[in-house]
């Protein structure tokens, strides 16, 4: 007898039920396809189920950093650093109990644990207790210590508010991270400030790595604390603080044949997501730079844990990563619309909030005009480009010319008092420093792009304004060529010594990178043999600075012991441009992987450092996380992928792609209004064609797409159709431009092609 839980009926024929199970596999295997995270099928085109829009695959979210929450927990504990009487020393880790602290009397040894995230982080930690006995009346205390880095690692923090609180008005002293427990089960968060009378204070929000968990007390905290007892931990955590860049806010993203290039692509914008953030008081620089205009706005900082400030020079290289990977655009305006209402009669910008808007960095209002420059090109803002507009004149036309020397046609550095400003490396130069004249330069010619854009739209006459800076432009640029080139080295020298009577013998990497970016030479490597050149100066200078950790920024240690082996990523990223600009494609790549590969490999990992030489980062006050050493993410969309805004918004753009030593790449660059932005997809054939395909937006029609000639003949066909090949144009109008077929890109969608031409070779 057959027990049924519903009634019988009749099935179907076992042919039919052959053919039901096999439309069933094939439907989940559709849906595997389709669906699975890993899949890089179809190669383009597809539809990320997480982000809900177009994207080559997802195969990229494995190089992401960011945890799924924001609420962060450690991955480890640090076995061999616990010290004193611990049990259960992991515990908080695999959650098989408290973690206890013991400590009977004050001769015994500090009972203390390290924890580690994994990975830096920034926030507001909180610990979960489980229960305390102390001394009496009194409880025992915490002593809290947090750090980027092991080597820093010690009983105080690597850096806190309280190291640079000019009047001390949250701590008594900048040892101060003390925390009494209770006897009973709760939770304590780590708010800025004290519990009672000045005694028993925390920092409040940290940037870090690892955290040193002691059971100790100050004894000017006493009788609140006593450094004995014992105290059970049952969780620890952190809060994210930051921009939380999970792989659904993603509006960009970059692949390419060196996974290494790929990871550091993605660890950049983890870097400057960790200093994108609201603007508040207590977590920001204590250096007098709270500001009203600023308070509970995003805005991107200039590091994770200092300095908590937004700095416009710094944004020359962390805004473009802001732009490249997540629609955060707003941290950029609200920084660079609040320092040019700052701005004094004279024109100076401020760089920041610091010291109440007033600390004398001599360079950063030309930032401030690259900066406005990008934004406009990447977001289309042009209300803002109006209105701050006449900021920029104020600039170009009133701060710097009033600082030139009419004799050499040079900015000079000291006139009016400026002898004692800094700038992003507070260096000690003078005189007609070649780095501030070529950055006037540059910030002339990206200056002079935004006034016809404002005057193609608005029918007004800011076109004479780019013409009047252009031939200013020229004009600086024949004086520095004049005056500042040192044909003996081959290089620019940096500035003048002896009361600006003779010029140093030291040259800087700024300098000289950024004259060739500026065009105040000329990237041919032929003319005049007399006459600076991009190639040569880009070959001077990696055979004299080239080291383990990147390209140093100056040619010796003249001005400063260390000079000669610094480095900072912030200003090689306009080198590394330089080497990408004049056709130095291998050498780029190169410096690349020495630079960023030479932190990624070195504790904390992940995060890109303020400098990356090892004498830089002697002291714990270094930041391990600052967003100007982010450039690689510029780097390699702007020149690898190959996509630039060449107007406002990208009304206008250009895909023109580097190769070096890599075989294929592909990527996505967001365009303001549309959610698929421009997507590029290209690689090398091992029989050496070239294939590129290339995605834009419906409307965006002013577009120039240049493929790489390596050998004649070719044909280059685009969607089938011949467009070029020797002594033949086809009905698009193509040219042949430093080695890349040129052609105007009418459409939206774009195959092309570069074979050999029958009969020809690769």
């Amino acid at each position: 007898m057959r027990t049924f839980l519903y009634p019988p009926v009749s099935g179907p024929s076992p042919f039919l039920r052959l053919q039901i199970i096999i439309a069933t596999v094939l439907f989940f295997i559709v849906l595997y396809l389709v669906f699975d995270p890993s899949s890089t099928w179809p190669p383009f085109g597809r539809r990320n189920p997480f982000v809900g829009e177009p994207t080559e695959s997802v195969s990229w979210h494995r190089y992401v950093r960011a945890t799924q929450s924001d609420v962060i927990r450690p991955v480890a504990v640090l076995e061999k650093l616990t010290k004193g009487r611990v049990r259960n020393q992991h515990g908080l880790i695999d959650g098989t109990g408290p973690t206890v602290l013991v400590r009977k009397n004050e001769t015994e040894e500090v009972p203390s644990i390290v924890v580690d995230f994994g990975m830096n982080t920034v926030g507001i930690l909180s610990i979960e207790f489980a229960h305390a006995k102390g001394d009496g009346e009194s409880l025992p205390g915490l002593r809290l210590a947090f750090s980027e880095t092991l080597k820093h690692l010690s009983s105080t923090s690597d850096f806190s508010r309280s190291y640079n609180a000019c009047s001390q008005r949250f701590f008594e002293s900048s040892d101060a991270r003390d925390r009494s427990v209770r006897k009973r089960k709760y939770t304590w968060t780590n708010q800025l400030g004290c519990e009672e009378s000045g005694k028993v204070c925390a920092d409040g929000l940290h940037g870090f790595r690892y955290v040193r968990i002691s059971l100790d007390a100050l004894k000017k905290d006493a009788p609140l604390t006593t450094p004995q007892g014992t105290v059970a931990i049952s969780s620890i955590s952190i809060r994210l603080s930051a921009f939380h860049g999970t792989p659904d806010t993603f509006t960009g993203m970059f692949e390419c044949s060196d996974e290494d290039l790929t990871q550091w692509w993605y660890d950049g914008v983890y870097t400057n997501d960790l200093c994108t953030d609201t603007f508040r008081a207590n977590d920001t620089e204590p250096r007098d730079a709270d500001s009203d205009s600023l308070d509970g706005k995003l805005v991107l900082h200039d590091g994770a844990k200092r300095d908590r400030d937004p700095y416009v020079g710094d944004l020359a290289v962390a805004a473009l990563t802001t732009y490249l990977s997540h629609d955060t655009s707003e941290a950029v305006r609200n920084v660079l619309a609040d320092l040019a209402d700052h701005q004094r009669d004279d024109g100076w910008i401020p760089p920041a909030s610091i010291f109440r808007y007033t600390l004398h960095l001599f360079d950063y209002p030309l930032w401030w005009v690259v900066c406005t420059f990008d934004y406009v090109m990447h977001t289309g803002d042009m209300k803002y480009l109006r209105q701050y507009y006449p900021n920029m004149v104020a600039v170009l036309d009133g701060f710097y010319p009033s600082l030139m020397n009419n004799e050499t046609g040079l900015v000079e550095k000291g006139r009016r008092g400026t002898g004692g400003w800094g700038d992003y490396a507070f260096i000690r130069r003078t005189g007609p420093v070649t780095y501030y004249n070529a950055l006037y330069v540059y910030a002339l010619r990206l200056a002079s792009v935004l006034a016809e854009s404002l005057s193609a739209t608005s029918n007004d006459t800011r076109s004479h304004d780019a013409q009047r800076w252009m031939l200013r432009a020229d004009s600086v640029s024949t004086a520095l060529k004049e005056h500042n080139f040192d044909h003996t080295e081959g290089l620019f020298y940096d500035g003048t010594c002896s009361r600006g009577k003779v010029y140093c013998p030291t040259h800087a990497q700024d300098g000289n990178s950024i004259a060739i970016l500026a065009g105040v030479v000329s990237q041919e490597t032929g003319g005049d043999p007399a006459l600076p050149t991009a190639q040569s100066i880009l070959h001077r200078w990696g055979n004299i600075t080239a080291r383990d950790w990147g390209n140093a920024y100056y040619s010796n240690s003249f001005l400063a012991g260390d000079y000669g082996d610094r480095t900072y990523a912030f200003i090689s990223y306009f080198e590394i441009a330089a080497r990408f600009e004049t056709g130095l494609v291998d050498s780029a790549l190169e410096e690349m992987r020495r630079l960023w590969g030479y932190m990624a490999s070195r504790d904390p990992g992940v995060t890109f450092w303020e400098g990356s030489d090892p004498s830089y980062n002697r002291d714990s006050f270094k930041s391990m996380a600052h967003g100007w050493s982010s450039g690689v993410v510029a780097l390699l969309t702007r020149y690898v992928l190959g996509v630039t805004p060449e107007g406002p918004g990208f009304t206008k753009w250009k895909v023109k792609p580097r190769e070096g030593d890599l075989s294929w790449a592909r990527g996505v660059v967001p365009v303001p209004g549309s959610k698929e932005g421009i997507r590029v997809a290209w690689s090398r054939a091992e029989s050496g064609s070239f294939s590129l395909e290339v995605k834009v937006p419906e409307g965006l029609d002013g577009g120039i797409i240049a493929v790489p000639v390596i050998s004649r003949p070719v044909d280059v066909r685009v969607n089938n159709e011949v467009v070029w090949g020797d002594g033949v144009v086809g009905q698009v109008s193509a040219k042949l431009v430093d080695g890349y077929v040129e052609f105007e890109a009418q459409g939206s969608e774009f195959s092309i092609v570069v074979d050999p031409a029958e009969g020809g070779e690769l």
